[in-house]
């Protein structure tokens, strides 16, 4: 099993920063992708804000490029999200998924438990 636990959410005013952190413990090697998804409310269907795989493979959704920033340590089993120029909008409970390889035909998809982050003044 893979565990993943998120931190560095909060408060932040509009235009301000913040950086998540997401680290995997457990059974890791498998791991091929992380990323992050984003729940802006109960009504709404979570959404992809960056993945990153382990060749280095980024991707980003149109509303935070060029804004939010995905890196991985993987020495630590650990990845990151830097979110600058924060809007209201991206208020959010911020997940973070990853992508582990079981067998040739198998492979499992893992989540944390989420960390909120809201933009206001």
């Amino acid at each position: 099993q893979v565990r993943l636990v998120e931190s560095g959410g909060g408060l932040v005013q509009p235009g301000g920063s913040l950086r998540l952190s997401c680290s995997a413990s457990g059974n890791t090697d498998g791991i091929y992708a992380m990323d992050w998804y984003r729940r802006q409310s109960p009504d709404k269907a979570r959404e992809m804000v960056a993945s990153i795989s382990t060749d280095g493979i980024i991707n980003y959704a149109d509303a935070v490029r060029g804004r939010f920033t995905i890196s991985q340590d993987s020495a630590k089993n650990t990845v990151y999200l830097q979110m600058d120029a924060l809007k209201p909008e991206d208020t959010a409970i911020y997940y973070c998924g990853a992508d582990a390889r079981v067998s040739d035909l198998r492979i499992d998809r893992h989540w944390g438990q989420g960390t909120q982050v809201t933009v206001s003044s």
